[in-house]
């Protein structure tokens, strides 16, 4: 069989099992938004197979590189990236029949005696892992077409979970990117990228690296989780995401221990009431309740009906002599 044969069948093998499992993964996550995304996907990965294929099969030149000599992506889409070792699948692969499919690569716009991989970071990362040289197609492509090649990519590999998806656009729109691109990228329509970028918003990104990818925690629980956040509860989750407990948990359970968390209920703290009587003596009276940071006062003014707002006058009074015996004391 001919090198443009093989390559031809490569091709259709890998768009048959990219739509297989989009399929699967859509299926799992039932049908409101990602039921409109798998026919975006579906014909995005069609177009994407068909263009590399043509790219490959017209003559344009494989060349070998250093994989050292190539960078990443210059915007993550995952939130923790996964090691191959040894054992894996595609490494085993690639250590028996070789490299049959090239990365996609194009020159560094910062250095140019390096790269910037658009597509094969997987096979990039196996190679490595073989201190072999990688075969590469090296195309001109601008920071768009990398962008959109790293969604391509992503419905090959293993599927983006739903806040890697919703962080990786967020981040996009931060650099600049306008939204049909960041559609195009993630396969996805407008309504649901408003979705995905919201709650990316929503929760504090030191909160979302702390939990991790959470593969098994879909849109329903994030969107929920997003719309209950409220950012003063976050101080009460500084200890239990530095815990060990924590820490050594699998991602979804992560998820649920903040959820956990933020449901309980903070225990309310207890009120201290008395009264209050002027030791020269008189009618008036008053009623003191403390609760936390809460303090009143409720006056019965008696025979000095103007004290409340003689005490009213003299409030801001009062406070600067607080702050200055506090400063006296050093506190």
């Amino acid at each position: 069989m001919s090198r443009r044969d093989r390559l031809k069948g490569l091709f259709d093998d890998t768009a048959q099992e990219l739509a297989a499992a989009n399929y699967e993964e859509t299926s799992s996550r039932g049908s409101a938004g990602p039921v409109r995304t798998m026919a975006l996907t579906l014909g995005r990965m069609e177009e994407e197979s068909r263009a590399m294929q043509e790219a490959l099969l017209s003559g344009e030149r494989i060349v070998e590189l250093d994989p050292d000599l190539i960078d990443s992506s210059f915007v993550r889409d995952r939130l923790a990236d996964q090691p191959l070792d040894m054992e894996d699948e595609l490494v085993q692969s690639i250590a028996e029949n070789g490299q049959e499919v090239p990365v996609l690569v194009r020159r560094h716009p910062d250095d140019e005696n390096r790269y910037q991989i658009a597509y094969g970071h997987r096979r990039l990362q196996a190679i490595k892992l073989l201190g072999r040289k990688v075969q590469a197609i090296v195309r001109k492509l601008d920071d768009t077409d990398v962008v959109i090649a790293q969604g391509i990519e992503n419905s090959a590999r293993r599927n983006l979970s739903y806040i890697e998806r919703a962080v990786f656009a967020l981040n996009l729109e931060l650099k600049g990117f306008e939204r049909p691109v960041i559609m195009k990228a993630l396969s996805t329509d407008k309504t649901e990228l408003s979705k995905l970028i919201s709650v990316a918003k929503a929760i504090p990104a030191d909160i979302v690296r702390s939990v991790g990818a959470a593969p098994g925690i879909g849109r329903r629980k994030w969107m929920a989780l997003a719309q209950d956040w409220n950012g003063m509860t976050a101080t009460r989750l500084t200890k239990l995401i530095a815990s060990e407990g924590f820490l050594t948990e699998e991602s979804d359970r992560r998820f649920e221990l903040l959820v956990a968390e933020l449901a309980r209920k903070e225990a309310k703290p207890e009120a201290t009431e008395y009264d209050w009587k002027p030791k020269s003596g008189g009618k008036i009276a008053g009623r003191i309740k403390s609760v936390g940071n809460s303090f009143t006062i409720a006056l019965k003014t008696g025979d000095a009906p103007d004290f409340g707002a003689y005490v009213s006058r003299r409030l801001d009074e009062l406070y600067e002599a607080y702050r200055a015996g506090k400063l006296q004391a050093g506190e």
